[in-house]
């Protein structure tokens, strides 16, 4: 079975190292991360990932932005993305994930369990 790529985009890098060796550490994804918003589109392009963790609330880029110009790619349109936020607690979203408005967000910090249940479910064919 291939492994599914995984790309973290966050301007915390110890949210970004965490989720990687996290989700490395099962032996399922291959992730890369991005600590700065302007070069996500970039690295999307060049990792052509399964799924996108994106953080809301980036300085340069906010991540509503950054989805935008992925899902502008004809290459990268049809790429999941999860959003990641402080704003909605695990409580809001009932320790899991929430889906609002079509979008798919999980509370920060994340549950590795919830992690792997929204990848699992967004990255179904």
């Amino acid at each position: 079975m291939a492994m599914k790529r995984i790309l973290v985009i966050d301007d915390e890098a110890s949210i970004t190292r965490t989720m990687k060796v996290n989700l490395e550490r099962t032996g399922v994804y291959t992730v890369r991360t991005e600590n700065q918003a302007a070069h996500a589109l970039a690295a999307a392009r060049e990792f052509k990932p399964d799924l996108i963790l994106l953080d809301v609330m980036m300085p340069d880029k906010d991540g509503g932005e950054v989805a935008g110009e992925i899902k502008a790619d004809p290459d990268l349109q049809h790429v999941p993305i999860v959003f990641l936020t402080a704003i909605v607690s695990r409580k809001e979203t009932g320790g899991e994930y929430l889906e609002s408005g079509g979008q798919t967000f999980i509370a920060k910090p994340a549950d590795l369990n919830s992690l792997i249940q929204c990848i699992e479910e967004n990255t179904r064919p």
